[in-house]
C-alpha cells in the first residue's frame, strides 16, 4: 500500500519529487547531526539551519509538484470535455475548475517569493551565479504576475455582466479581440492584436536565461571574473526588465508582438 502511494506521488513530477526525497534524506542526516554534534554556530545548534532548509525545500518541491500535476490534469480534463480551461466561467463546474487552478498558481507564486527571500539571505560560494538566480527569480515573479492581468474582466465582458448576461469567460490573454484569432505557429501569440502571453512568457523564463547567459560568458572568457560578470548581469537584467515592460505595454495597447519585431 505504501509503495503504491509513493509511486503515485512520484508520478506528480519525477524530477521535483526525487529532489524532494533527496532533501528529506538530507534532513534525516541533519537530525543525526543535531543529536551527536554539540557545536553551536551563532547561538544555535550547528545542524539546525541545514535541517530547516532541507525540510522547507522538500515541502516546497512536493507542493509545486502536486500543484503542477493537478493543474495539468485539470487542463487535460477540460480539453477532453471540448472546452477551454483558463478564464472559463460558463458553468459552476467550469468556474470551480478555473478557481482551483488560480489557487494553485497563487500558491506557487507566493512560494517563489519565499524562495527568493530565503535565497537572498543565504550566503553563496559563487556569488555571481547566485545573483543571476536571484535576479532571474525576481523577473520570473514579475512575469508570472502578469497572469493576474489576464484574469480581469475586459470591456465586453463587463458590459455583458452589467446587462445581466453571464459571459462564458472572464478575462483573456488577447487585448482588442477575442481569444483564438490568428497567431504565430506553436505559441499561437496573436499576430493581429495585443497578447499578454508574450510578456508573461518572457518574464517567467528569465530564471533560465540569466544563469545560462552567465555560463556562456564564462565559457567565452575561459574562466570566472566576478567584476565584469556582475556588470554584465546588472546591465542585462535591466535591459531584460525594460523589454518585458515594453512588450507588456505594447500588448495592453492592443498591438501584436510581431509589429515590434518588424520595426
Amino acid at each position: 500500500m505504501l509503495r503504491v502511494q509513493l509511486a503515485a506521488i512520484d508520478a506528480w513530477s519525477p524530477p521535483l519529487v526525487r529532489a524532494a526525497w533527496l532533501n528529506i534524506a538530507l534532513f534525516i542526516g541533519t537530525l543525526v547531526g543535531l543529536l551527536i554534534d554539540p557545536r553551536v554556530i551563532a547561538g544555535a545548534p550547528a545542524w539546525l539551519k541545514p535541517a530547516k532548509f532541507c525540510l522547507s525545500t522538500a515541502v516546497y518541491l512536493l507542493t509545486i509538484a502536486w500543484i503542477i500535476s493537478a493543474e495539468v490534469l485539470l487542463i487535460l480534463m477540460q480539453a477532453a470535455r471540448g472546452t477551454v480551461s483558463h478564464f472559463n466561467v460558463n458553468s459552476a463546474f467550469d468556474a470551480a475548475v478555473f478557481s482551483t487552478m488560480g489557487v494553485g498558481i497563487a500558491t506557487v507564486w507566493l512560494c517563489t517569493m519565499v524562495i527568493l527571500w530565503v535565497h537572498w539571505r543565504t550566503p553563496a560560494r559563487d556569488r555571481t551565479m547566485a545573483l543571476a538566480c536571484r535576479l532571474g527569480l525576481l523577473l520570473q515573479i514579475g512575469g508570472a504576475g502578469i497572469g493576474w492581468i489576464m484574469t480581469r474582466p475586459f470591456p465586453g465582458q463587463v458590459e455583458a455582466m452589467q446587462h445581466g448576461v453571464r459571459p462564458m469567460t472572464i478575462g483573456a490573454h488577447t487585448v482588442g479581440a477575442r481569444d483564438g484569432g490568428p497567431g504565430l505557429p506553436i505559441t499561437r501569440w496573436s499576430t493581429e492584436h495585443g497578447d499578454l502571453r508574450v510578456a508573461h512568457f518572457v518574464g517567467m523564463h528569465a530564471l533560465q536565461i540569466l544563469p545560462l547567459l552567465l555560463l556562456a560568458f564564462r565559457a567565452a572568457r575561459g574562466g570566472t571574473n566576478e567584476a565584469p560578470e556582475r556588470v554584465l548581469l546588472t546591465a542585462t537584467s535591466a535591459a531584460y526588465a525594460a523589454f518585458v515592460v515594453v512588450i507588456l505595454l505594447q500588448a495592453l495597447h492592443g498591438q501584436p508582438f510581431v509589429s515590434l519585431a518588424r520595426s
